[in-house]
């Protein structure tokens, strides 16, 4: 038992100088120890997008507007974190509120783009044409010297003539040099990016298809494995990568519903085409219509009386725990505390942008943070009350409460998946930081407070009746 109460103690130590590293500036030389802030405290950008139909969707119902506004949330917010509003206005407008940006040409470009990925074959036709070409342009290429050499003007032009008309037709031959094939990005479940195995400091773009698509690109790659044709890999009609399959892949094709786009790009190259490919294609072109930056809602003034309101507030919890549960209640300020420096640091490493209903999410976290410590103490309580030594009180009154801790927190994190996954922008924030609070307060009300708990009593100064409970020590 003692040896599992060191090693939990290390345990909590090591997690509370991780996330001191994380939350303070030191942490900045690792690209974090930063925290954003919501359009409404921080202020960011607004674009207004109209939706544009096309030959193909000629009227923009709701569904077409449901769809475009899932697509753009997507683009925008991949890990579903960030405070990002996309609405609805009108019937063929999108609101979207970026909070914190005040460049909002990044979001334009990844909006403005259809993003429609497919993969090409090259035709065979068209290949045997590009072939001859090419060897009638090496020809007249090795007369050009010659020509040259002779002095003969008229025939040195008539060559020159020739070569940029054959360099035109190969041009022309080129842009006809793949075919579309069956697979698209529709048969893509996932996208993301990793570093190159070829090039150094370059980055590539990992694919993942769904079973059907899988098939399709397993038949694809058998059929161009070992002929030394390139699989053109096409991204709104604009060529990203030509690869060629290995010769091993004859029998059976590349299996397995997986592809990497070695594309040579950089880190931020990567990003965007993993999240415009992971975001989807939108049904319909949208066009940006108008970009304005917004200021905060609260003022600075407004945003440090809601910090003095919370501090305050924390402050009068932690006198309250210590006053009326003496040394638990002490041992429960310290495990408050530490919970709320492992939610700031979650917080950074998960890139949570704060709003209000983001810091209500925070702030009821930690009520239920006291709450299990309460009902871990009223039962401690109650064990002593009824004759039972201090440890078996304390371990009784963690046995007891935590059921009902468990049943809590259980329900509370599928309402939070619930709005998470139902929800969209102030509602999704709201969910993330509710559920990453009710996660950590299990882990502190549980593991901290029983450990430090354990090890108080284990000290003989602290082994006394009456700085658990003072109705006990009286009677």
């Amino acid at each position: 038992m003692l040896k599992q109460q060191r090693f939990l103690l290390a345990l909590i130590a090591l997690l509370v100088v991780g996330a001191l590293i994380v939350v303070t500036p030191f942490g900045k030389q690792y690209g974090l120890g930063k925290i954003n802030l919501g359009l409404d405290l921080r202020g960011g950008s607004q674009l207004t997008l109209q939706v544009n139909p096309t030959e193909e969707v000629k009227d923009i119902t709701p569904n077409v507007m449901e769809a475009v506004q899932t697509v753009v949330a997507n683009r925008l917010n991949p890990e579903g974190v960030s405070e990002i509003v996309v609405q609805t206005v009108g019937s063929q407008q999108i609101l979207v509120q970026l909070p914190g940006v005040s460049d909002p040409k990044d979001a334009e470009q990844l909006l403005s783009q259809v993003a429609q990925l497919d993969f090409r074959r090259p035709n065979n036709a068209i290949l045997a044409q590009v072939n001859v070409r090419s060897s009638e342009l090496q020809r007249l290429l090795q007369k050009l010297p010659e020509a040259e050499k002779a002095g003969d003007a008229a025939a040195l032009a008539k060559i020159q003539g020739e070569v940029q008309q054959k360099q035109k037709q190969l041009t022309e031959l080129q842009d006809q040099f793949f075919v579309k094939t069956d697979l698209t990005g529709e048969d893509l479940n996932d996208a993301g990016y990793s570093i190159s195995q070829s090039q150094p400091n370059k980055w590539d773009v990992t694919l993942r298809f769904d079973v059907d698509g899988g098939r399709k690109f397993a038949t694809l790659t058998k059929s161009l494995a070992g002929t030394g044709q390139p699989l053109g890999i096409f991204l709104d009609g604009k060529s990203i990568s030509q690869a060629t399959v290995s010769e091993r892949f004859k029998d059976n094709g590349i299996t397995g519903g997986a592809a990497i786009i070695t594309g040579n790009f950089e880190l931020e190259e990567a990003k965007l085409l993993a999240n415009q490919l992971k975001g989807g294609s939108l049904p319909v072109p949208v066009k940006v219509e108008e970009i304005r930056t917004v200021g905060a809602t609260l003022g600075q003034d407004s945003i440090r009386r809601s910090v003095y309101a919370g501090i305050g507030g924390l402050i009068l919890v932690l006198i309250f725990m210590g006053v009326w549960y003496r040394l638990p209640g002490l041992i429960a300020d310290v495990a408050l505390c530490v919970y709320g420096l492992l939610t700031f640091a979650c917080y950074v490493l998960f890139g949570v942008t704060l709003t209000l209903p983001g810091i209500a999410g925070f702030i009821l976290s930690i009520g239920m943070a006291v709450d299990a410590n309460i009902l871990i103490f009223e039962r401690t309580r109650e064990e002593l009350r009824s004759g039972k030594t201090l440890y078996r009180s304390i371990e009784s009154g963690f046995y007891r409460a935590f059921t009902s801790i468990l049943d809590s927190n259980v329900t509370t994190l599928i309402a939070c998946g619930v709005l998470y996954w139902l929800g969209s922008g102030l509602v999704r924030g709201f969910a993330v930081t509710l559920g990453i609070g009710v996660a950590v307060s299990m882990f502190t009300a549980i593991t901290c407070s029983r450990t430090l708990m354990f090890t108080a009593i284990s000290l003989p100064s602290l082994r006394k009746v009456e700085l658990f409970d003072s109705k006990k020590a009286v009677s």
